[in-house]
C-alpha cells in the first residue's frame, strides 16, 4: 500500500459489515424485538428490519420515544447485544463476499470497515471472512460518539483510509445517508433486504442485487475511478489542517 492518498489515488472503499458482507440483518431484528420485549415495548420485527443499519444509540429514541431512551437505553442497548451473542453463530458470510473485499483492495485501493456494531462483533467477522490481511483497517460504533445515520462513523473510516476519494459499499438507507452527510457516494446491495427504491431514494448512486453483480459491474460505479480521475465520480474529502 502506498504510505499516503492524492485526489489520483484509487478511491477508498469504505464498507459496511451487517447485510452488506455478513447475512446478520434479521439476526439483529430478532434481537432488538427480544430485548425491547424484555422492558414492555413490542415493536414489529419488519419495522425493526427497517432501523438496521442505523446505530443502537439511536435504535431506542427511534422506536420508544426520548423518556424511554433516556430511563432505559443503556440497558436495553445491552439486552440486544446478549440476545445476539446468542445469535451470532448463525449467521453466515454472503456469498463471495471475501472475494469481493479482495476485488476491493486490488489497485491500490484501501478497504476500511465501517460499521455500528460493536468491536467484538467485528473481531467474529473479521474471522469469519478471513478479512485481517484484506482490509487496511476498520470502524466501530466504539470508535465515535454517534453512529449512523451520522456521519461520523463514515468520516472516521475515511480519516483511517488516509485524505482521498472514498465511496460508501453498503446495504442499508441508513448507509446511504450517513455516507450522504459525509459528503461521499453510496454503491448499494440489496443483501440487506431493503429495496431499490428505498436505497436510491436515500442517495444510493447505483444498485446491485448481489456481490455477485457488484464484484461483476464494479468499473462501472464510483469504484471503478481510474487514478487520472477520469471514471465514475467519486467525491473527495479534505478534513481542516490541525
Amino acid at each position: 500500500m502506498p504510505a499516503g492518498r492524492t485526489d489520483h489515488s484509487p478511491p477508498a472503499a469504505i464498507v459496511d459489515i451487517d447485510g452488506t458482507l455478513v447475512d446478520s440483518n434479521y439476526q439483529h431484528a430478532l434481537a432488538w424485538f427480544r430485548a425491547l420485549g424484555r422492558f414492555g415495548v413490542t415493536h414489529e420485527v419488519w419495522r425493526l428490519h427497517r432501523l438496521i443499519g442505523m446505530g443502537g444509540d439511536h435504535v431506542v429514541e427511534e422506536v420508544a420515544g426520548a423518556e424511554v431512551e433516556s430511563r432505559l437505553g443503556d440497558e436495553i442497548r445491552a439486552a440486544e447485544q446478549e440476545a445476539f451473542a446468542e445469535m451470532i453463530e448463525e449467521v453466515t458470510a454472503l456469498p463471495r463476499a471475501t472475494e469481493l473485499l479482495r476485488a476491493l483492495a486490488e489497485g491500490g485501493r484501501r478497504v476500511v470497515l465501517a460499521t455500528s456494531a460493536q468491536q467484538w462483533q467485528v473481531d467474529h467477522y473479521l474471522d469469519l471472512l478471513d478479512a485481517r490481511d484484506i482490509v487496511h483497517g476498520w470502524t466501530t460504533a466504539d470508535d465515535v460518539e454517534a453512529s449512523k445515520p451520522d456521519p461520523d462513523l463514515v468520516q472516521a473510516a475515511i480519516a483511517t483510509a488516509g485524505e482521498g476519494p472514498a465511496v460508501m459499499v453498503g446495504d442499508s438507507t441508513w448507509d446511504c445517508i450517513s455516507a450522504g452527510r459525509a459528503g461521499i457516494p453510496t454503491v448499494a446491495l440489496l443483501t440487506g433486504g431493503f429495496s431499490r427504491e428505498e436505497l436510491t431514494e436515500a442517495g444510493a448512486s447505483a444498485v446491485y442485487d448481489s456481490l455477485d453483480a457488484l464484484i461483476d459491474g464494479l468499473a462501472e460505479t464510483p469504484l471503478g475511478a481510474p487514478a487520472n480521475g477520469q471514471g465514475a465520480e467519486a467525491r473527495t474529502i479534505r478534513r481542516p489542517a490541525s
